[in-house]
């Protein structure tokens, strides 16, 4: 028997593995046409009506958790497992629902919910103010339309006086303002229906205008029509506890020459004095009553009795450092003297020349600085001049204006919508002096102010004038061309009626409180701050100088 060569078994193995190959492309080929088949039953299957069918079969549908997507109203996706914790009862065919609307940014539209009729968004004309939908339009108007205030935080928004409106109310600060405190606004808006039913602004009210959004009034005097106070004003004067008033180390200025000085006078010396308490590590016991320079006052004379809170803001001062009320401090140093036999250590310093560096080291409970000399050297700012001044720094950072005045700017400001721009007028007894400003009261005439304006400020813009001049009428010609406004166009901002005039009236003991003229001068620089075009009188309406003939 002959015994097969090589070559017979290389033919024999071709065979073989096409043989294989035809096997699996067979298989192959029923796999596919089984995933074609399948897949077109799958197309073409249309499952019956549920709205057709009985009431056991909705009530089995319902329930079943395989449809995952089935709604039950006009704005919640129900899942699986909202169907299953809660089954939801059959609803007659008359009130199925309508294609849902988007209501969150986590909602994924498919194709079915894109293709709506006009007749869907029908619903949308009476507005649901809880709806998130109706507050992410909000914020989308806001922050197109006031762009120079920054919206820290909304309440959830409540029905208006129609069906299309809401209001709604937010906390906010200006962008201008360097402090971190915040401000209250309410507003009323219109709604329309927007691209895919959804909620767009058509309409905004003026500031304050969505009253059904405001807090509820506060009513302690019935006698005010307007009491609501602001919560966030902190106006209480710290005690000290009677137990550690010996632990304690103060530091104290009697009374001395800068007493009725003008206010730039009185902070430079008052920011002496507490420098040279953190300087110590002391505590500054402060008088809270102030007298306002006759330059400010109505009657041009010096006016007493006044208080620091009325003009500064004493919660922010007491925050950022260490003070005591002069008053609740002599009475608890009184109280410490009577009930010990060891007086609390005192320490008198009768003259400015005794530095601060010679007091670093000195261990006295009190050290009390008199101001007994003839000005100038009674001022408390001489204590921080010479070699003391490179110790001695100012805390500025401790000093901002009163809140209540900061509410009246607010005001203000809110009232033109953030949208403004404003000139500041200096005339008053400056453009009377004509050897110091010869050009100044011209510079200042109403047609030169006109003329400059034109230049500077597009037609019709609201125009907020900050002036010393006295007389209110004096700018009417520029009412032809710019809605002007002027401080005195404001006066229920701070009349018997106002939270300004019933909270300091309160804190002044019950005694109605004067808005002088340091309060206008705080409120017009403030409001001219915030404008977004602004026109001075040194530098655009005239070449005189600031200070008078060759300073500048």
């Amino acid at each position: 028997m002959r015994k097969p060569t090589k070559e017979s078994e290389l033919n024999t193995e071709p065979i073989g593995q096409n043989l294989i190959k035809l096997i699996s492309n067979l298989c192959f080929s029923v796999f596919v046409l089984s995933v074609l088949i399948f897949t077109a039953i799958a197309i073409t299957y249309q499952p019956p009506d549920p709205w057709l069918e009985s009431a056991p079969s909705l009530t089995k549908l319902f329930t079943q958790t395989e449809n995952a997507t089935f709604k039950i109203d006009d704005s919640i996706v129900k899942t699986g497992e909202d169907l299953v914790s809660s089954p939801v009862p059959a609803i007659p065919p008359a009130l199925a629902p309508n294609p849902i609307t988007e209501t969150d940014d986590s909602i994924v539209k498919t194709g079915e919910d894109l293709v709506s009729s006009k007749s869907d968004c029908e619903e949308l004309k009476h507005v649901n103010c809880s709806d998130p939908q109706v507050l992410r339009a909000i914020k989308k108007f806001n922050s197109k339309t006031f762009k120079s205030i920054v919206i820290l935080e909304y309440q959830t928004p409540v029905n208006g006086s129609k069906p299309d409106e809401c209001d709604v109310a937010w906390r906010f600060r200006n962008k201008k303002e360097r402090s971190w405190r915040k401000y209250r606004d309410f507003r009323r808006f219109e709604f329309g229906i927007g691209v895919n039913c959804t909620y767009r602004v058509i309409h905004t009210g003026r500031w304050h205008s969505g009253i059904n959004a405001r807090r509820p009034w506060i009513r302690p005097n019935p006698k005010f029509t307007r009491p609501i106070r602001d919560e966030e004003i902190n106006n209480t004067i710290p005690t000290l506890p009677e137990t550690n008033f010996r632990k304690g180390k103060y530091l104290y200025y009697a009374r001395g020459g800068d007493y009725c000085k003008g206010m730039n006078h009185y902070l430079w010396s008052f920011l002496c004095g507490l420098g040279e308490a953190v300087y110590l590590n002391r505590t500054f016991v402060m008088d809270l009553n102030m007298c306002l320079s006759a330059t400010h006052s109505s009657s041009h004379k010096d006016e007493e009795g006044k208080d620091f809170r009325f003009y500064f803001d004493f919660e922010h001062l007491k925050e950022t450092a260490s003070v005591v009320e002069e008053t609740e401090f002599l009475r608890d140093w009184k109280k410490w003297d009577k009930g010990h036999k060891r007086k609390v250590p005192l320490k008198k310093i009768k003259s400015y020349k005794t530095t601060p560096m010679q007091l670093k080291k000195d261990k006295s409970t009190i050290i009390w600085r008199q101001f007994d000399g003839p000005e100038p050297d009674n001022y408390w700012y001489r204590v921080c001049e010479g070699q003391a001044a490179k110790y001695i720094h100012r805390p500025w950072h401790t000093i901002w204006k009163s809140k209540r005045l900061m509410n009246i700017v607010t005001e203000i400001s809110g009232r033109m919508d953030w949208d403004f721009d404003a000139i500041h007028v200096i005339r008053g007894e400056k453009a009377q002096n004509k050897q110091l400003w010869p050009n100044l009261d011209s510079d200042t005439s109403p047609n030169a102010i006109l003329t400059k304006l034109q230049q500077l400020v597009q037609q019709w813009r609201n125009l907020y004038v900050a002036t010393n001049e006295p007389f209110y009428n004096y700018f009417d010609n520029l009412r032809s061309h710019y809605k002007v406004h002027l401080l005195d166009d404001y006066k229920e901002l701070w009349n018997e009626a106002s939270e300004w005039h019933n909270e300091t009236t309160l804190l002044n003991g019950g005694k109605p409180v004067e808005f002088d003229g340091y309060m206008r001068a705080v409120v017009d620089t403030e409001v001219l701050y915030r404008a977004k075009t602004r026109v001075e009188t040194f530098y655009n309406l005239t070449k005189d100088c600031k200070d008078g003939i060759n300073t500048c």
